[in-house]
């Protein structure tokens, strides 16, 4: 009876959970204080957490793609006038990217990075909060909140362990997010002001049905979101912060830190994809003269910035940046094959970008003083692991064929082929994939050829096991993306004609019933017409 009732219960609460289950373990080891003698405690507090919260996500993930569309109306306020909870097949995947990465990120952590300051748990239980709340919120001022969560805890992330660099690379990121935070509210007010509502579901019907003067303020308010959302996602010219904060991270931070672009990536999608998409009457398409060049000019400027890295850390972040242009090149395109190739180069880069962060300090510990630096030092301890691990990262973040990476960006070039810009799109891509592997192949011959003899004392010991199976994971998890190409491929091409169905997503947000605190999941299917706009005079619960 009792195993009956904790079924139903996380049934009914599944969609919220991701976001509480982190809250309250981060309250609960804040509860415990942060004494070394604790330390053991807090790590397997922690570590069952994130595991627990992978299972659900992976649950969510199962269901939405079994067709499932679960809206959660927090208090019970209906669509659009409470707070509502929403996962379809996208919020569900970056959901399962989280918290897949966010495992063997905190295993690897917990091999010694969490005993260099304090708190580091409960703050990484908080940044998993706000990711998960900005993946399944439906509304865009609860997007800001999550934000805030996010940033908050990667602010004292970014500086944990102390250190001049770290405080340096701290103060401009704090600055300029502060900055993006006040844009932000900006740009949500202008569209409230047009619209009356911040719902995206809501949204996607009324500004379909704007005049032309209120769509060009619109608009206005939406290039204003374009500007916050490019400096999350790290697009050109608001990239340069992005190098020098992750590279002065350590290095399970900085993997974490590998889904944080994708956050701007994903409200891209929704706002300027979805609600602003082709079907958005005057308001249509009102960044598409500048996401594919953005996309373009990102996706260069980062394999270059790769190619005149002086450390391994900086070659990695830059290629983060290019990554991101090679993922907006497929938003900027507007069409669902596009759209379903960019969600699958999404899924590699991030699980591939956190792998090489991870190994940036796995080869930066066997160098001695040297660290990561691309100069001539001590051998490794590890050549054959280490020299095989970095091949692998290297081939796949270069798309060398089969790995993922190659098929992402297969995938992202047959779907430029419709568009009158294919041939950019295909000399950007192929070009900077070869620069890639060029700027990689320099790193790997000074890292693991270009070697001084031993120097005793300065040559590391050796990696521990927890670290390398942490790393090992995340790469062995983007291997699996080419071995299960196929029905991966069926899931991203389905959530990108779900994307493109406004009708059907507000059909099933604005008339989800139920109780309090309680989901809605019905089978996905296509809008059936026009959506009545909800009457704001019927605001009752």
């Amino acid at each position: 009876m009792t195993t009956d009732w904790l079924h139903a219960f996380f049934v009914q609460h599944l969609p919220v959970l991701p976001v509480l289950v982190p809250l309250f373990t981060a309250a609960a080891l804040l509860f415990l204080g942060d004494s070394p003698e604790r330390l053991r405690l807090q790590r397997r507090i922690a570590l069952a957490s994130a595991v627990f919260g992978a299972v659900l996500a992976w649950r969510l993930l199962t269901e939405a793609a079994a067709g499932s569309l679960s809206v959660y109306p927090l208090g019970g306020w209906p669509a659009p006038f409470g707070i509502v909870l929403v996962v379809d097949r996208l919020s569900a995947l970056m959901l399962a990217l989280t918290w897949t990465i966010a495992v063997p990120v905190l295993w690897y952590a917990t091999g010694g990075w969490d005993s260099h300051g304090r708190y580091f748990h409960a703050l990484f239980q908080f940044q998993l909060m706000g990711l998960s709340g900005a993946f399944v919120t439906g509304d865009l001022f609860n997007l800001f909140v999550f934000f805030e969560v996010l940033l908050i805890s990667s602010y004292v992330l970014l500086v944990h362990g102390q250190g001049r660099d770290r405080f340096r690379a701290g103060v401009h990121y704090v600055v300029l997010n502060l900055a993006a935070s006040a844009l932000f509210l900006i740009g949500l007010a202008i569209v409230y002001g047009v619209t009356g509502t911040l719902n995206m579901a809501d949204l996607g019907l009324r500004v379909a049905q704007l005049d032309a003067e209120q769509a060009t303020l619109l608009k206005a308010g939406a290039m204003v979101l374009l500007v916050v959302f490019g400096l999350k996602a790290a697009i050109v010219p608001l990239y340069l912060w992005l190098p020098n904060t992750y590279a002065a991270a350590s290095a399970p931070v900085a993997a974490l830190f590998a889904i944080m672009t994708k956050v701007g990536v994903y409200s891209i999608i929704r706002v300027h994809g979805v609600m602003l998409g082709p079907d958005a009457g005057h308001a249509a398409l009102a960044a598409a003269p500048w996401i594919l060049p953005l996309a373009l000019l990102t996706t260069v400027l980062g394999v270059l910035g790769a190619l005149a890295a002086h450390s391994l850390a900086r070659l990695v972040s830059y290629l983060t940046v290019s990554s991101v242009g090679v993922i907006l090149i497929g938003v900027g395109l507007f069409s669902t094959e596009a759209l379903s190739a960019a969600l699958y180069y999404t899924v590699h880069s991030t699980l591939v970008m956190a792998a090489l962060f991870l190994l940036v300090e796995l080869v930066a510990s066997q160098r001695g003083k040297v660290g990561d630096h691309l100069q001539p030092a001590a051998p490794v301890a590890q050549p054959v692991l280490l020299g095989l691990m970095t091949l692998l990262g290297a081939a796949s973040a270069a798309g060398l064929p089969p790995l993922p990476g190659f098929l992402g960006k297969l995938m992202v070039l047959e779907s430029a082929a419709p568009s009158a810009a294919h041939t950019m799109v295909w000399t950007v891509v192929l070009g900077a994939g070869f620069f890639t592997l060029v700027g990689l192949a320099r790193a790997g011959s000074i890292l693991f050829w270009s070697v001084l003899p031993d120097r005793p004392g300065e040559c590391g010991a050796g990696s521990s096991g927890r670290l390398t199976t942490a790393t090992l994971g995340l790469l062995g998890v983007s291997l699996l993306l080419a071995v299960a190409a196929s029905p991966m491929k069926r899931y991203t091409d389905a959530a990108a004609v779900q994307l493109a169905d406004r009708n059907g997503y507000a059909e099933a947000v604005l008339n989800a019933t139920g109780g309090a605190d309680s989901r809605t999941t019905r089978p996905y299917q296509a809008g059936r017409g026009e959506v009545r706009l909800p009457t704001y005079e019927s605001a009752a619960p």
